[in-house]
């Protein structure tokens, strides 16, 4: 028997690309990082092309760049890189641990585009969303015998990147 690819999209995305022959996906269920975290780095990426949220999220982890926290930002103390993007009061943290999943994510994103045959310098990430996973629970011990939970708030990822046409200008008269 011959087997065909198939371009039929995975049925539990929460959203379908516009041209699934120009476009890949990954997802990731039940990632152990901050819930919190993980969203304002997929915000900050979302929109850039991939090499260059790839970039960005290497200079996360080294510390060069900074990723704005502009939801959940109690907590979060201003930095001096805060200044140099459109952030209100230049809050904005490291988070390394998310970081390096959402790049995993994107070298997956990336291999399945090459598997497509697709250009991964023009590939921009169109949809990236975080979902929080179920509560992971452990206890903790408390003073006079009593035991706390000891929670953690796990993450869903998914991303949908999406080949853009080059953009050809002709003469304008």
């Amino acid at each position: 028997t011959q087997y065909r690819y198939t371009q039929k999209m995975p049925a539990k995305y929460s959203r379908k690309p516009e041209n699934p022959n120009k476009s890949a996906w990954a997802k990731a269920t039940n990632i152990r990082v901050h819930f919190k975290n993980t969203k304002e780095t997929a915000m900050a990426i979302k929109g850039m092309t991939l090499p260059n949220a790839q970039q960005y999220l290497r200079d996360v982890v080294d510390k060069k760049r900074l990723v704005p926290f502009r939801v959940f930002t109690g907590g979060a103390g201003h930095k001096a890189q805060g200044k140099n993007i459109k952030n209100f009061g230049s809050t904005g943290r490291w988070p390394k641990k998310s970081a390096l999943k959402i790049l995993d994510l994107l070298e997956n994103v990336e291999s399945n585009a090459e598997a497509k045959e697709l250009d991964v310098e023009r590939l921009v990430v169109t949809h990236i969303q975080v979902n929080q996973a179920p509560k992971m629970r452990r206890r903790t011990y408390r003073a006079h015998g009593r035991i706390g939970p000891y929670l953690c708030s796990p993450s869903h990822i998914e991303i949908i990147v999406t080949e853009k046409e080059s953009s050809v200008r002709g003469k304008s008269r």
